[in-house]
């Protein structure tokens, strides 16, 4: 169960990281290009692909895994317990208790899982950024803003 949602979010961060690159990089520098595809196309050719789209993969990885898995589990975990105070199994219960329940769920995971995966979201936020953490490979770059920004701040940075 978990891994099968590990796995899922690994080949999606695959197509992610490109997109997520491009957005942080026109956030962080509005006037680096006036679109998505220009953002795309100046940072290929400034960086090339793996630097350009793919400097981030690893915090993504780091971000959105933990992320996905805490929110499969705790919402799984936070409905059966719902259920469990209401004393009644989901077929028991009509549309609107099952969509209150999947809400209330979804919304205990949501900030669960928000704040299991704010470091690594800080991180990629961070790296995504022009010169951030040096020259070097994407791992000494990440460990270059570790130490800059300090553990302590990158969890909660934000929060």
């Amino acid at each position: 169960y978990l891994g099968a949602a590990a796995g899922a979010e690994f080949i999606a961060d695959i197509f992610l990281c490109p997109l997520e690159a491009c957005r942080i990089r026109s956030v962080s520098d509005p006037s680096f290009a006036s679109s998505l595809p220009g953002v795309a196309a100046r940072l290929v050719k400034e960086e090339g692909v793996v630097r350009g789209f793919y400097s981030g993969f690893g915090p993504i990885l780091f971000k959105q895994i933990p992320y996905t898995m805490a929110k499969f589990a705790v919402q799984g975990r936070a409905a059966e317990s719902i259920y469990g105070s209401l004393g009644k199994k989901p077929a028991e219960c009509g549309a609107l208790i099952n969509t209150g329940v999947s809400l209330s769920s979804g919304v205990v995971a949501g900030v669960v899982s928000a704040v299991i995966s704010h470091p690594a979201d800080t991180l990629l936020s961070k790296v995504n950024k022009a010169g951030a953490g040096g020259d070097g490979s994407i791992p000494s770059r990440m460990m270059n803003i570790t130490k800059e920004t300090g553990v302590a701040k990158l969890c909660t940075q934000g929060l």
